[in-house]
């Protein structure tokens, strides 16, 4: 009898993703009689997974944990009844990466909207003012998922002037170091080709705020307006979130899309090592500081305050990089009494630092 986990009996799923590896770990619940599949839809506890006879709706009752990081979600691939009714999801395969976000809840738990991905394109529409902020908030949830982030530029052809589009993309380079900054216009199919080239052959996120463009940016990439696609208001370009659940979708020139709801808030979630990432460049500077634990505020040797000095590094970045770290050490404080108590008082002793400095600098002034 063939293997259900055989390349040739799992040809349908490889343009999902399916690969030796992938078979290789699910060899043990194929022996079981079970089937592998990708999640591509998941909603009121129930999903929709690709197999390699075709889609099939499965429960997700097994594998409901108390842990909400472990829920099936968009991406993950699953182990599924061979048949019968209802069918249900038996387990899902370790993940090779992860995007999570913390909800809004006061639990401080964390959200996972997609699995196994390895491009997150963060959506900004240029229609509005860029907010830098933001931006380099969903690049820290990107690298720490373990994806390679992509800022794409929608609506270029709201810019028309070569030579403004040009500063805007460099003022986001900044902000996205070792980061592709493609401008793309959906409407005039501008760039298009160039994006599909940089993320096919693997899974990809859309990620970004309502009226961003995923949903017609996905529908660009599929060659078809599969996915729905709501009207903007004129006064802010905040668009109403036509697409309510993640669907994964095959591209036409390779690789696979997910598309998300618009994220009102990107929250960080355990994030420390994707904010050393998308701030690399302080990141190299501490490490040259003179003293380990340097707060680049007062001490003496402090490349990163030099750096600021020099105009190398901008006062914003450093002031974002320091927010983006606060929430996240809060966020993981949350959880943890004694830690949360340790950083009150590291908090209260910088600020009484920066005071004393301030008054000091006040007096050599008068």
């Amino acid at each position: 009898m063939t293997s259900s986990t055989d390349f040739s009996a799992c040809s349908a799923l490889v343009p999902y993703g399916w690969d030796e590896a992938w078979a290789e770990q699910f060899a043990p619940y194929d022996f079981e009689g079970l089937l592998p599949g990708r999640v591509i839809r998941v909603d009121r506890g129930q999903c929709d997974v690709v197999t390699a006879g075709g889609v099939v709706r499965a429960d997700t009752a097994f594998v409901t944990p108390h842990d909400p990081l472990r829920v099936v979600c968009t991406g993950d691939w699953v182990a599924v009844d061979p048949g019968g009714a209802p069918r249900y999801v038996r387990t899902c395969l370790p993940r090779r990466t992860a995007f999570v976000r913390s909800t809004s809840s006061k639990r401080s738990e964390g959200q996972i909207l997609a699995a196994n991905v390895d491009h997150a394109v963060v959506a900004v529409s240029l229609a509005v003012e860029l907010d830098l902020g933001r931006i380099e908030r969903f690049l820290a949830l990107a690298w720490e998922s373990g994806a390679q982030p992509v800022v794409v530029l929608t609506k270029a052809d709201l810019v028309p002037d070569a030579m403004t589009l040009s500063y805007l993309v460099k003022d986001i380079e900044q902000a996205a170091p070792a980061v592709s900054v493609l401008p793309v216009s959906a409407r005039l199919g501008e760039g298009l080709d160039v994006l599909a080239a940089v993320l096919s052959g693997g899974t990809t996120v859309l990620l970004g705020q309502s009226g961003a463009g995923k949903s017609t940016l996905a529908n660009a990439l599929l060659g078809e307006d599969i996915m729905t696609v709501g009207a903007t208001r004129d006064t802010d370009d905040k668009g109403r979130h036509t697409t309510t659940t993640r669907n994964l979708l095959v591209l036409p020139g390779g690789g696979v899309v997910i598309d998300t709801p618009g994220l009102r808030g990107v929250g960080l979630w355990d994030a420390g090592d994707g904010v050393g990432q998308a701030f690399a460049e302080i990141e190299e500077l501490a490490a040259q500081c003179r003293f380990p634990d340097c707060a680049h505020e007062t001490e003496p040797g402090c490349a990163v305050r030099a750096a600021l000095d020099s105009g190398e590094l901008p006062q914003r970045r450093l002031d974002s990089y320091r927010k983006l770290l606060r929430e996240n050490e809060w966020i993981l404080a949350r959880t943890d009494a004694r830690l949360r108590s340790e950083l009150r008082r590291e908090w209260k002793r910088r600020g009484a630092e920066g005071k004393a400095a301030m008054e000091a600098k006040r007096g050599r002034w008068h």
